[in-house]
């Protein structure tokens, strides 16, 4: 997933950050609402990180601004403020899911995760595609039963394919799913993942649209 990450303090910002890089997302961390402001006006996101208390303002106005926008990316709020009526007014606001400060990493990934899969329409973390059962919730995948192992980067490019099962994903949004502002992407990465996974999955898996991009094959169409 692409995740846009809303957070000013130095230390947690970089442990989230590297968490959910880690898990094989891309994540663009800001620490101001104006970045983060300018960054959803010109990127989607499929998952916000929100802190609350930001230098120049508070979080819930941003959150408020984001679904009178009708943006309806998921949000989850992680703060210090634990009282019941700040729980209520973050989702009352439009918010997915609620993270008190401190917590621990892994609840993060894991919260992180059922959210996505509730948007996507599946709450079940066990999906199949063709010959490929998937548990999105583990990061497994077994081929006609026998486990396939795949790197985070790996696993971040299947899961956008695995999103949108039968459906042209271009060069670009396949690149967003990898790589956060500013990074250095090289001009055959995109074509070396794809290459990676149908030599685990099955030459196959994935068709090739040439000039457009890139699908994952269903053997339903």
């Amino acid at each position: 997933m692409r995740v846009l990450l809303v957070e000013d303090t130095a230390g947690l910002g970089e442990a989230v950050r590297d968490q959910i890089t880690d898990d094989g997302h891309a994540v663009d961390w800001v620490q101001t609402l104006a970045f983060a402001e300018g960054s959803v006006q010109t990127t989607d996101y499929d998952l916000i990180l929100l802190d609350l208390m930001l230098p120049d303002g508070h979080g819930f106005g941003f959150l408020r601004k984001l679904r009178a926008s009708a943006n309806t990316t998921p949000v989850i709020i992680l703060t210090a403020r634990d009282q019941v009526s700040d729980r209520i007014e973050g989702l009352n606001a439009g918010a997915d899911d609620y993270l008190v400060k401190p917590f621990d990493l892994s609840e993060l990934s894991a919260r992180v995760a059922a959210v996505a899969r509730r948007y996507r329409g599946n709450p079940s973390p066990l999906i199949r595609v063709g010959e490929l059962e998937v548990d999105l919730g583990d990061h497994r995948i077994s081929r006609n039963g026998q486990p396939v192992e795949l790197t985070a980067r790996e696993w971040a490019l299947f899961e956008g394919f695995i999103q949108r099962p039968g459906m042209l994903l271009s060069r670009s949004q396949l690149e967003d799913r990898l790589y956060a502002f500013g990074a250095e992407i090289e001009s055959n990465t995109i074509e070396v993942y794809v290459s990676r996974l149908r030599k685990k999955l099955g030459r196959e898996a994935i068709i090739t649209v040439r000039g457009m991009g890139y699908r994952l094959e269903t053997h339903d169409q």
